[in-house]
């Protein structure tokens, strides 16, 4: 699914992730690895690879193409990757719900890039995909994270024990929703 990019910030562009993003995002991703590192499972080297990422672009491609995923990625005014959002594990039927995970990159933080990508994200979800709710989840820890989630109108729900692998071992985490609307589904 091709979604029209929209302007965040300071020229930073929300938009559909593309099969020659995987450069891009591997420079991203080596570029911002040690930041990362706290919030993300332990990567196997291949990941910071041009290989790797053309292979994962392809994976979520072909998940974006079969409605179960919507990567986005956030891309500065140089053209560099500043970060991703994904809606990813998007059910129909009964349910209608994704579960959101964003980053942003060291040197774009503090500018509101991740609230302006969560609340695109759920406009997309409620009026292009016709979700009921997005889940989300952070480490107890990351507070700023769960500042972002608050700030777009997710509600915390509960506490989930050893619920990620995290940098090398089984995290805690704190989950959160966000209803978006009370439609009956379209089955």
């Amino acid at each position: 699914m091709r979604i029209e990019p929209e302007e965040l910030a300071d020229g930073v562009t929300l938009r559909s992730l593309a099969r020659g993003d995987a450069d891009a995002l591997c420079a991203a991703y080596v570029e911002n690895r040690r930041h990362l590192e706290p919030w993300d499972p332990v990567r196997p080297e291949a990941f910071f690879t041009p290989a790797g990422q053309a292979e994962r672009v392809h994976g979520l491609l072909r998940q974006s193409a079969d409605g179960s995923a919507l990567p986005m990625v956030l891309v500065s005014a140089d053209g560099r990757i500043a970060g991703t959002s994904t809606l990813t594990g998007i059910v129909r039927g009964p349910f209608r719900s994704g579960s959101l995970g964003y980053w942003i990159a060291a040197d774009q933080q503090n500018r509101g890039l991740a609230s302006a990508a969560v609340r695109r994200m759920c406009a997309l979800a409620r009026d292009t995909l016709d979700l009921h709710r997005i889940e989300a989840s952070t480490l107890l820890g990351n507070t700023a994270s769960q500042r972002v989630l608050a700030k777009c109108g997710f509600t915390p729900i509960g506490q989930a024990p050893d619920y990620l692998h995290i940098n090398g071992a089984w995290r805690d985490c704190r989950l959160f929703q966000r209803i978006l609307h009370d439609r009956d589904p379209a089955l």
